[in-house]
């Protein structure tokens, strides 16, 4: 009985400060994303959903997940004997890399002109936050080669990886109607650490994006 009256009490209060929030907010988006490191670079599309739960008319707390499609680009290579009885000593051959990311990122938004409810006029807001990012690695060699015999710069076949982001935005918004809103989005997740992957030739401050959305966001 004891244990309900303060699972009763602790609703309660729950409901009381869900009430006292200004709101709430979904969005989605359709973004183009580039990769800008270097020997890395492909520009694919994907998708962003993210909810905001506004603490005051002008500051939200965010969480999105996004995802994007293979990034395709190639790196001439050579694979080196381990032995000076190895014939031929080298070989040079083309790595096909594909890349996929997938980020979770939690962070704190802001509008510098306008706020989440106004209905008139375009608001400007900028964002800035902590994502962990899911990348898989897929490589191919355009030539077969010993792994046995010779070493490689990059290993072939598929991995995953992890990386944790900093991630910064700047967004403009106008109102449509209703409880609907139109936006438009630039942003990039910076790595902040570059854990060594045998399946990725560059791995220092990789990989390095930039997105630009366009989105949709829902009032509640």
């Amino acid at each position: 009985m004891k244990q309900k009256i303060i699972f009763g009490i602790f609703l309660l209060l729950a409901c009381q400060q869900t009430m006292a929030q200004p709101g709430f907010s979904l969005l989605t988006d359709l973004s183009t994303q580039h990769n800008f490191k270097k020997g890395q670079r492909y520009t694919v599309i994907g998708q962003t959903i993210q909810a905001n739960f506004n603490v005051t008319p002008k500051e939200a707390v965010y969480v999105w997940f996004a995802y994007y499609s293979n990034g395709k680009f190639d790196d001439k290579l050579n694979a080196s004997a381990r032995r000076l009885t190895t014939n031929p000593q080298q070989i040079s051959y083309t790595n096909q890399s594909k890349m996929r990311l997938k980020q979770i990122s939690v962070g704190y938004k802001k509008y510098l002109l306008g706020n989440f409810e106004v209905e008139n006029g375009i608001s400007v807001y900028s964002s800035i936050g902590f994502g962990l990012v899911l990348g898989r690695m897929q490589n191919a060699s355009s030539v077969t080669i010993d792994a046995s015999l010779y070493d490689v710069p990059v290993y072939a076949g598929q991995a995953n990886f992890k990386r944790l982001t900093i991630d910064p935005a700047l967004g403009l918004e106008q109102y449509l109607g209703g409880d609907l809103y139109v936006y438009a989005e630039l942003k990039c997740w910076i790595p902040t650490t570059d854990y060594p992957s045998k399946f990725i030739l560059r791995n220092e401050n990789a990989p390095f994006t930039g997105m630009a959305s366009l989105g949709m966001r829902i009032r509640f």
